[in-house]
Formats: structure tokens, C-alpha cells, sequence
């Protein structure tokens, strides 16, 4: 019969949990992961647990004590070094030996003769001495040495009560009456740029610096330093491919392509080749790489879009034809959308009889782009595709290649989207685009932030896309720009822009629709970026306050806060250890000045309610001398829609300066 009677502890909701242990939660290299449970065991026995964790390259677990929080709630928190796979679990036992002390200690304070009590502790001692190393052997002979000589019953309490004793005691305890937490749950660790980063999507066919001259590998060298200097540090390219003739896009997505239209990029595939070429007037494959190492010469990384599906061109239509579905007259079915349709794409059939050969083929596609420098994918649509495909795809890759990042473009149901991030992608576009009013941001974020959700999906904000121009940047002029690119840049750790059409503010869109009029998706552009409607400076100026505050490094650090106007939206973002607190400040009205008193919690900052303190914008450079909670802001978006505010707090007054940090 086994110890199964001697096992007391329970061990139940433990948290961060995916769908009982069968996902991973997300952290980056050097992130904590703080895990907390209910424990408790019968009767009033003193408690002991532990967390314990290893990652995948060990079999060693490291172990952590776990602390009280209140009704039977613990808590205890670790880092991740390496990139790869943790795990973590719990166990817990009922400490005899501190449940002794206790209750030692209360007799001896009730005045109660504890000579005996004293002997049934020397006995637990002895039966631990088994288990021990020899120097912590030694420590417990003398231990009981040193009570059974004790001068007075005082003195013995007073060593039966020694901490270092205790925590060998603690450290040893009796495997037979270890109860373990039934599951071994899983972290997923991406190294630091899955976390924090900044995107600028461009064409590269529109960096000609001759109108209408089709753009090359050699043409987006020579903005390299441009994007660096503007505070980027992910360059993200829509698919480079050969493009599709048949049923080719012309401009604004016309049916039919005029003479030199060159048609949309995710129309992948023609006779020049499909998802491992190049589409010719960008260059060829040497030149690719080239531009993979100048980008990564800036500190810079390439992503490139992972767009599965084909033109009607593409070599896989007549190579692999039962990869497609074929309708009843002969024809094979283009992309829909209903009341959209995408007659120069072919959707992939990912329910074919061949699907194992299919799953092979585009996983080497990833690979195949993985030798040539890249290690980050924007994916297009892959809400579109099975789970399972993805899931395996992701795992795979990871194998050989675990700090490669995959972005989800899934604007789609809130379920699906987090089903996305469950089974392996790094990041996620949102629902951000469209959330513009104060409550609408509010309610969102703290979904994102405070509920489960914080632990698997990583929010990537983008206020813009080649396929969206929402109506706030529609018509809210420059203003809306800045407001939209100050909230994406600051609420999230993560963002992009769909670059030069942000930068210069275009904002001409398709009639009724948030479409973009003439859109790049369709023709060759020419940008001015010398344009005086730029918002350069600022997206610069803002890119190098994030990369500056520590505190905006982090998506789940967010804490709203009471302003009474509900045009302005108020939030702290702040480090761990609060040497960095940031307060942004945001007219969401792009038209009007806006003002209110915002409730600043000095006491959680550890600001003295009398004391003044520093708040320094860093976006205007000014400086204000704010005191206890409230304080006027007002903001008027023909100047700045927006403050960023480093609160510095007080250090001392000497003479008639103050100091601050």
C-alpha cells in the first residue's frame, strides 16, 4: 500500500493556467512569471510549498518557495534566462517541524511546561538527519546538543526557534507526504523583440526615387538609415514574389489590369516562379540577402509576409492541382469574400487527400526564407487556414529555430484570434484599429491586460494597414494621426504603421468604405517624404521615448487613470521597481481642446500627498510642478493631441532648489 493516507494537501487553481495546463503561456528571456494557487491541507498544521521550474534542456527543477497571501492563496515568481520551453509546477506539504515551533512557542509564552514538547521535536529532527547532506547533519546534532544543555527553558526555546534549522528542515521534507500539483504546465520563452518592437511596413517596389520606376532590393538601402534614425526596429515587407497575370488587380482594385499595372503583391505565383522566388524587378536572391544584412547592420530586423495562397499563375496550380478546389465546370475556385471577390487569388484546399505532402511544402517555404536571414513572419490571414496546420507548422519550425517570430493578421471573432495565439503565435494584430472612444480603449485594454488573455496573447496596435483606413484618420486630420500613433505606441509594447501613407498622413479613401483610394496595394508610389503634412519628427520623437522608458517595454504594466472628460483618456505605464513612471495623457477628440483634472494615486507612487513632484512631457519638452492627486491638463490637437509624462518624484530640498528623479 502506498502513502497515499499521508499525503493532506490540496493544491487547486493554479494560475497562469491555459485551458487546464493544455497551452503555454507566453514570457520573454528575462521575464518573471509570477504563479499563484489556493493550498491548504485539514485541520490547523502549518503548511510548506514550493514552486518548481525547469526548462526543457534539464531535468533538474530549481525550487522556489511559495509565500501566503490571504484565505489560503500563495504566491511565489521566477525568471526565464533561455529561449525555448519551461515548466512549472507545485508541491506542497504539511511542515511538522514548523508546526511545532509554532505551537512550542505559544505554550512557552502561555507559561505551560514544554519539556516534553521539546522531546517530540528533537524526535522530528532525528528522523530528517536521514536525508541531509553531512555539514547540514552536523548543524542538527549540535542543534540538539545545544537544547538538551540549555541553561534555562528560555534559552532552549530560544534554539528550538533557530531559522537556519529551519530551513534545512524545510528544505528536506519527507517525499512520502509530498503532494504534487497534477499537471506540469508549460511557458513558451521568445527572446526580447516578441515583446517590444516597432514596425514600419513598406512596398519595396516604391522606393524608386523616379516616379512610376518600379523599386528595388538596392532602392530600400538607401532608407535604412532613415528608418533607424526614426526609431524602427522591425522593417516589414508585403510578399516579394513573382505576381499572377491571370485575372490581375488594376488600380483600386479594378477588375480589369491595365498596361504596366503591376498588380497585387499577394497575388503570388506566375511562370517566373512562386513563394521561394523573387519577384524579378526587385532583384534576385543575392540581393535579398544583402539587404537582410544591411538591415541587420542597423540593429534592425526584416519580416516578411506569409501569405499562403497563389495566383492562378502560381507553378503549385498545375504542379499540385488537388491542393486547390475545383468547382463542377472545370474551374478552380478564386477567393471570396461575399460581396468580395478576389479573382486573382487561389485559396489553398488544406483538406485534400495529399494534405501531408501540402504541410511539408509550406513548411519548407519558412525554412527556405529562415536560410536566407529571415526570422520573423507577418502571416497573412491564417484565421483562414486549419489550427491544427498552424499549430504543427509553429512547433516545427521552433525546433530548429526557437527564436523565430510569427505576427497574426487575424482581424477576426475575439475566440478565434486568442485560438491563434494559444496554439504558437508570438504576437496578434487587434481590435485596436477601431477602438477609439475612452470607454471602448478602456474596456479593451483591461481585457487584454488583466483578464487571462495577458498571459498567451501579445498585442500587436496598428492604427493603419494597406487594407484599412479607418474613419478616425479619415477625418481627423493630422491630429488624428498623432492621437492614433501616441495611444498604439504607448498602450502596447508592441506596433506598427503602414509606413509612408502614415508618415505623410494620407488619408483619400474609397467612397462609404475604409479602403485607401489609390492604394499601393495596386500600383507603384512615389512618396514625398519631404512633405510638409510628414509627421516624422513625432513618430521619431516617440520611437525614442519608448525605446528610452523601460516602462513602455511592457503591454501588462497598463493602469488607467479618473479624469473627468470623457474626450481624454489618462494611463500609467510604470517599471516593476517604479523608477520609471510614464503618464500619458490623450485628447481622443481630434477637433477640440479638451481639459479635466486627472487623479494622480501619489500614494501608490510612494509621493507624499504634500510633497510636489516633476512632470516632464516628453513629446513638448515642458516641465510642470504637480501636487497631491489632482491636476489640470489641457490639450488642444492643432498643437499636441497628447502629453507623455515622466513623473519625477522629490528627492530633497536643498538651499531653494529642488531635486528630483
Amino acid at each position: 500500500m502506498n502513502d497515499k493516507g499521508k499525503k493532506r494537501v490540496i493544491i487547486e487553481h493554479v494560475s497562469p493556467e491555459i485551458n487546464g495546463g493544455k497551452y503555454p503561456i507566453k514570457r520573454v528571456t528575462g521575464e518573471k512569471v509570477i504563479v499563484r494557487a489556493d493550498i491548504f491541507a485539514d485541520g490547523h498544521d502549518s503548511i510548506a510549498a514550493d514552486l518548481m521550474y525547469r526548462s526543457s534542456d534539464t531535468k533538474q527543477w530549481k525550487r522556489v518557495p511559495l509565500r501566503y497571501l490571504v484565505n489560503d492563496r500563495w504566491e511565489a515568481e521566477f525568471k526565464v534566462k533561455t529561449i525555448g520551453t519551461y515548466y512549472y509546477t507545485i508541491i506542497a506539504w504539511v511542515d511538522h517541524f514548523a508546526t511545532w515551533q509554532d505551537d512550542l512557542n505559544k505554550k512557552f509564552q502561555a507559561g505551560q511546561n514544554i519539556s516534553v514538547d521539546l522531546r517530540m521535536g528533537i524526535e522530528e529532527v532525528k528522523k530528517v538527519k536521514k536525508r541531509v547532506s553531512p555539514e547540514d547533519k552536523k548543524k542538527l546534532n549540535e542543534w540538539i546538543d545545544t537544547i538538551n544543555k540549555a541553561g534555562s527553558t528560555a534559552q532552549a526555546v530560544a534554539v528550538a526557534l533557530d531559522a537556519a534549522v529551519s530551513d534545512i528542515i524545510r528544505n528536506h521534507p519527507d517525499k512520502n507526504v509530498l503532494c504534487t500539483y497534477d499537471k506540469e504546465l508549460e511557458i513558451s520563452v521568445n527572446r526580447p523583440l516578441a515583446q517590444f518592437s516597432a514596425w514600419y511596413e513598406m512596398f519595396p517596389r516604391s522606393t524608386s526615387k523616379k516616379p512610376e520606376q518600379h523599386g528595388t532590393f538596392k532602392d530600400c538601402e538607401r532608407l535604412l538609415p532613415v528608418l533607424k534614425e526614426m526609431g524602427f526596429n522591425v522593417i516589414y515587407f508585403p510578399p516579394i514574389h513573382p505576381i499572377g497575370e491571370t485575372h490581375r488587380k488594376g488600380k483600386n482594385n479594378t477588375p480589369q489590369a491595365e498596361a504596366g499595372d503591376p498588380g497585387s503583391p499577394w497575388a503570388i505565383g506566375s511562370n517566373e516562379g512562386g513563394h521561394k522566388s523573387i519577384h524579378p524587378e526587385l532583384g534576385n536572391v543575392e540581393d535579398f540577402i544583402q539587404l537582410v544584412e544591411k538591415i541587420q547592420n542597423f540593429g534592425m530586423e526584416i519580416a516578411l509576409d506569409l501569405a499562403f495562397q497563389c495566383s492562378p499563375d502560381h507553378p503549385y496550380v498545375t504542379e499540385h492541382p488537388e491542393w486547390f478546389r475545383w468547382r463542377p465546370d472545370g474551374t478552380v475556385q478564386y477567393a471570396e469574400n461575399p460581396p468580395k471577390k478576389y479573382e486573382d487569388i487561389l485559396p489553398i484546399y488544406f483538406e485534400n487527400e495529399n494534405w501531408k505532402e501540402l504541410w511539408q511544402e509550406l513548411k519548407s517555404i519558412v525554412l527556405f526564407w529562415i536560410e536566407k536571414g529571415v526570422k520573423i513572419f507577418r502571416v497573412d490571414n491564417p484565421h483562414t487556414k486549419p489550427f491544427v496546420f498552424w499549430e504543427w507548422l509553429i512547433s516545427e519550425v521552433k525546433k530548429d529555430f526557437p527564436d523565430v517570430i510569427f505576427l497574426s493578421e487575424a482581424f477576426t471573432r475575439p475566440k478565434v484570434m486568442y485560438k491563434l495565439a494559444k496554439i504558437g503565435f508570438s504576437q496578434s494584430y487587434t481590435y485596436f484599429t477601431w477602438r477609439n472612444t475612452k470607454y471602448n480603449l478602456t474596456e479593451y485594454l483591461t481585457e487584454l491586460t488583466r483578464s487571462e488573455v495577458r498571459e498567451y496573447f501579445r498585442p500587436n496596435f496598428w492604427p493603419n494597414t494597406p487594407d484599412i483606413l479607418p474613419e478616425f484618420l479619415q477625418y481627423g486630420g493630422k491630429p488624428a494621426f498623432i492621437t492614433r500613433l501616441v495611444l498604439a505606441a504607448t498602450l502596447s509594447s508592441n506596433y506598427g504603421l503602414y509606413g509612408p501613407a502614415f508618415e505623410l498622413c494620407i488619408n483619400d479613401a474609397v467612397s462609404g468604405k475604409e479602403e485607401y483610394l489609390n492604394s499601393e496595394k495596386y500600383e507603384i508610389k512615389h512618396w514625398n517624404r519631404s512633405s510638409p503634412e510628414s509627421i516624422k519628427n513625432i513618430i521619431t520623437r516617440v520611437n525614442r521615448i519608448r525605446q528610452e522608458n523601460k516602462a513602455f517595454h511592457m503591454t501588462s504594466n497598463l493602469t488607467f487613470y479618473t479624469i473627468d472628460n470623457d474626450s481624454v483618456l489618462a494611463y500609467q505605464k510604470a517599471s516593476d521597481d517604479l523608477s520609471n513612471i510614464m503618464l500619458v495623457v490623450v485628447n481622443l477628440d481630434p477637433f477640440h481642446t479638451q481639459s479635466g483634472f486627472v487623479q494622480v494615486p501619489v500614494d501608490s507612487l510612494g509621493i507624499p500627498a504634500k510633497d510636489s513632484y516633476l512632470v516632464h512631457d516628453l513629446l513638448s519638452d515642458k516641465k510642470y510642478i504637480w501636487q497631491g492627486e489632482y491636476n489640470y491638463v489641457e490639450l488642444n490637437p492643432q498643437q499636441l493631441p497628447a502629453h507623455i509624462f515622466r513623473i519625477q518624484k522629490r528627492l530633497k530640498k536643498e538651499q531653494d532648489f529642488d531635486y528630483y528623479i
